[in-house]
């Protein structure tokens, strides 16, 4: 595992914005993550880009798509790649709201209630399946997602940082489902899908899979502690007030566009701020742009959105809609800098 970079670059700085020599430091420590994960993820590169993203943004990540593409393989691999202990939960009906947050038993001896934590007290937690669970179950994942903390007897439990919750569906097998409810899509900082390979990579996967090279082999490359400073530069990337108003005037559109009964929330324009920050950082930039902002429109807002019943049985779906805002918001002039 490599030691120093961004965290020497992070260590006891002020909260002055980043500089160009910081971004690039930030660029070549996030490269050598990607380029592990890749290594293994054949032919994922923007996938795995976008899961990276959302980790540096602090957000959670929703993967919608069938079974065999990938999806539990790239939540191993992050987690071999960064070094940090990760969870899998299986979401299934019969599943308790305790078996995924912890419980308080008693003690005989001590005469007393002892928390003992749940798998969600994990840096990665893959909770398979998300859908399967019942509501109950599933609203056991808001506080935490959220703050980062889970409430027992009433008393809060912070969990570990970095924390990334990786959740799957299958959007085909919906038998003894049970759909997200908006709340707990509007918790997802991101949703994506994973896809099939293109040929050439399908063969290098059968080719790894012949050598007997699996997740186990992806080498550590960093820590929870780099991935820490990481979060704390992106940060500091510069953002220009004609970028904010740009946001706000984006995601203010989806609330009046006729395609939609229901617009992207607060919490949507929050994330693709923080989204575009660590895009910048990723490209090398200590600033955002528009372009930013615009290539990860459909990824952040899509699953916040409602579509009217016309739009969709037009055919159009969120995605559709949260390309024709981008198309019909005008973005700021300039670069982005000032």
């Amino acid at each position: 595992m490599t030691s120093g970079g961004i965290v020497d670059v992070m260590q006891d700085r002020g909260p002055a914005p980043l500089t160009i020599e910081e971004a690039a430091t930030f660029q070549a420590t996030a490269q050598r993550i990607a380029g592990a994960v890749n290594g293994f993820m054949q032919g994922k590169a923007e996938v795995v880009h976008l899961a990276l993203t959302c980790l540096l943004a602090e957000g959670h990540l929703l993967l919608e798509d069938v079974p065999g593409v990938g999806k539990t393989s790239l939540a191993r691999s992050f987690a071999a790649a960064l070094g940090a202990p990760w969870q899998r939960i299986q979401f299934t009906p019969d599943l308790l709201p305790g078996d995924v947050t912890g419980v308080s038993v008693f003690h005989q001896d001590t005469s007393s209630f002892n928390f003992h934590p749940g798998p969600i007290f994990s840096n990665i937690v893959l909770a398979d399946e998300i859908n399967r669970a019942a509501p109950r179950t599933q609203s056991a994942l808001l506080e935490v997602m959220e703050e980062r903390q889970v409430t027992v007897d009433g008393r809060p439990y912070p969990v570990p940082r970095p924390f990334l919750v990786m959740a799957t569906q299958n959007p085909v097998e919906m038998d003894g489902t049970y759909p997200l409810p908006e709340a707990q899509l509007d918790r997802f900082l991101v949703k994506t899908t994973v896809g099939y390979p293109d040929h050439a990579a399908e063969v290098r996967v059968l080719q790894a899979e012949h050598a007997g090279t699996g997740v186990g082999h992806v080498p550590q490359v960093s820590s929870p502690g780099e991935i820490a400073s990481l979060v704390a530069a992106a940060r500091m990337v510069h953002v220009a007030p004609a970028v904010f108003d740009y946001v706000a005037s984006l995601v203010g559109h989806t609330r009046t566009m006729p395609q939609l009964r229901l617009g992207s929330s607060p919490r949507g324009a929050i994330g693709l701020l923080r989204t575009a920050r660590v895009r910048a950082a990723l490209d090398g930039r200590h600033f955002v742009v528009p372009s930013d902002v615009q290539a990860l429109a459909q990824p952040v807002l899509a699953h916040r959105m409602l579509v009217s019943p016309s739009f969709e049985a037009s055919g159009g779906s969120a995605a559709d809609a949260a390309a024709e805002a981008v198309e019909a918001v005008q973005p700021p002039p300039g670069d982005g800098q000032r």
